[in-house]
């Protein structure tokens, strides 16, 4: 298991990469952006990127409304 910061709280995860931490957290099926240690991650990077020890992962959700 890491020990990762996710939207600022720590979080235990057995997850290895972006992709798994997703589904780990309950987001597998929402459509967000993701930002990892400062820097954005596409989607179609999110399966071959890695965690480590100690990574600050951001997910963000599009708000609606104007």
């Amino acid at each position: 298991m890491i020990e990762i910061q996710v939207n600022g709280e720590q979080q235990c995860c057995q997850a290895q990469t972006l992709s798994d931490v997703l589904n780990e957290l309950g987001y597998a099926d929402a459509i967000v952006a993701t930002a990892l240690n400062g820097q954005f991650i596409t989607q179609s990077m999110r399966d071959s990127t890695q965690l480590k020890q100690g990574d600050k992962l951001e997910v963000l959700a599009p708000m609606q409304g104007g």
